[in-house]
């Protein structure tokens, strides 16, 4: 399926992918606060690699990681979106909703108000897979915003990253999926996948 190139909110806008959004992503993929959860921070050769597979994923996809801009306050401040995962595990195939916002943006809402526009958008046609989302089980932050936006944590299917090795600290996620009142679609076609770590779990 294909989903609109631009969403807007009260506050956002959430559109496809500028070259100058490269410079302020790159920061924000450097920043220990942002990165806490994930296994690293990226270089600006890593950011600028995701930056390029996120494209590729819209293009793959026709939906992706939308770049969020507050009018009036940042024309780039992170993504919100949805990303086929790059894995195999006994709830794929799905597509995860996600967001990566950098810290000065941080509560305000701005993530659970794009997320929540991203899955009315996406309630509009068919997905390749349910929608879940998924994080390391400290990572309180974003689990509050899976609640907020109507996600229920599965606690049968947490899991074992396969991208992280044995013993890793981040290793071991939380699982969220839509609500039994959700009438998000629930089909199984076959996808092409992103790699492992790439979305914003």
């Amino acid at each position: 399926m294909t989903l609109p190139r631009e969403i807007r909110t009260a506050r956002l806008h959430l559109r496809r992918w500028r070259p100058g959004d490269r410079e302020p992503f790159a920061a924000l993929n450097a920043d220990p606060r942002v990165m806490e959860h994930f296994p690293s921070t990226l270089t600006r050769t890593q950011s600028d690699a995701l930056a390029a597979r996120i494209e590729a994923h819209f293009d793959r996809h026709g939906f992706g990681l939308w770049a969020v801009e507050i009018p009036g306050v940042a024309p780039f401040a992170g993504f919100v979106g949805l990303s086929v995962p790059g894995f195999e595990s006994p709830f794929t195939p799905c597509v995860e909703i996600g967001w990566r916002l950098a810290a000065q943006h941080w509560r305000r809402g701005y993530a659970t108000e794009g997320a929540r526009a991203v899955l009315a958008t996406a309630g509009e046609g068919p997905l390749p897979g349910p929608i879940v989302s998924f994080t390391v089980a400290g990572n309180l932050p974003s689990r509050r915003v899976m609640e907020k936006i109507g996600l229920v944590h599965d606690t049968a299917g947490d899991f074992d990253h396969p991208a992280l090795p044995e013993g890793h600290r981040l290793r071991r996620h939380v699982l969220y999926r839509m609500g039994e009142k959700s009438t998000m679609p629930r089909t199984s076609a076959p996808v092409e996948r992103l790699t492992p770590r790439q979305t914003a779990g």
